[in-house]
């Protein structure tokens, strides 16, 4: 059974360190959760250290203007590495390509800045390379043909972003890794390289060491997330400790009369085969 608890306070002389989702966990894509912040913030005044590690399909770089934007304090965190940083390697490998790329021109550019990779046309291209869905509107219905069509090429996808949904204000909106898993349904290979997979564990861990100044043993490390396939599943894979957030992207699906409900969020867990430490309602 997962433990629940209401307060991070009740764990944190258990931990050094925090690995710790972005995305539903302490904002929403529009705005900052204050309590969620607030029990970072309070996680750092003790001593713990804090890595933000998210599946976004971006370099790190732009990351700290945008949590500023959203109202999440700089005292909050101590580093961030992100899904765009862990799969550049990936992509550099494979210029100049040629790559058919998805997903969204503006928001995910620094992914492929210094690159060197040519784009080109589907039925031209040496690989595919997704951030992201076109358009926020779109749904992976959108891409059955363009992945037909690759997997008749037999086409490698490298995906940035292995998210399925994530929260954007007060809707969901479908991510990299929902077109990602109907192209691994079809028999195409992919892939990924943010969470659950361990690159991304691996540059977190590089950053933990050097902020920390030693290694920090595994059992004195916690993640945190909403993501039962990706936050969840990578804690169980690197053999960490998992805080389970149940609402971000799950709602109140897993609530009973206005509560969370320990045995829907072991039901939703059990289902994926994944186990988690801890749960509660929201960071706080």
């Amino acid at each position: 059974m997962t433990k629940p608890i209401t307060s991070i306070d009740e764990i944190a002389d258990r931990y050094d360190a925090v690995l710790c989702d972005v995305w539903g966990v302490i904002h929403n894509g529009r705005q900052a959760y204050p309590t969620a912040c607030a029990a970072l913030q309070r996680l750092r005044a003790a001593g713990k250290h804090v890595i933000l590690i998210t599946n976004v399909p971006k370099p790190r770089g732009p990351i700290p203007g945008q949590l500023n934007r959203f109202g999440v304090p700089r005292d909050a965190w101590d580093a961030i590495v992100t899904s765009g940083d862990a799969i550049r390697a990936e992509l550099a490998q494979r210029a100049p390509g040629p790559v058919f790329r998805i997903g969204p021109r503006d928001y995910d550019r620094q992914l492929w800045e210094g690159l060197e990779l040519v784009e080109a046309p589907l039925s031209s291209a040496a690989f595919i390379g997704i951030s992201g869905l076109n358009r926020d509107d779109e749904t992976p219905a959108d891409y059955v043909e363009t992945l037909r069509q690759a997997k008749v090429r037999d086409l490698e996808m490298i995906c940035a972003n292995p998210d399925i949904v994530v929260q954007f204000g007060d809707r969901m909106i479908w991510c990299a890794g929902a077109i990602a898993r109907d192209y691994e349904a079809l028999g195409g290979k992919v892939i990924m390289a943010g969470k659950p997979f361990a690159p991304i564990y691996d540059l977190a861990r590089e950053e933990l060491a050097e902020i920390a100044g030693r290694d920090i043993e595994a059992s004195r490390i916690l993640c945190i997330g909403d993501g039962v396939v990706t936050d969840i599943a990578g804690a169980n894979a690197q053999g960490l400790d998992s805080l389970f957030i149940a609402a971000g992207i799950h709602g109140e699906a897993l609530w009973t009369n206005g509560k969370l409900d320990p045995a829907k969020v072991d039901a939703a867990l059990a289902a994926e085969n994944v186990r988690a430490t801890y749960t509660m309602a929201a960071l706080a």
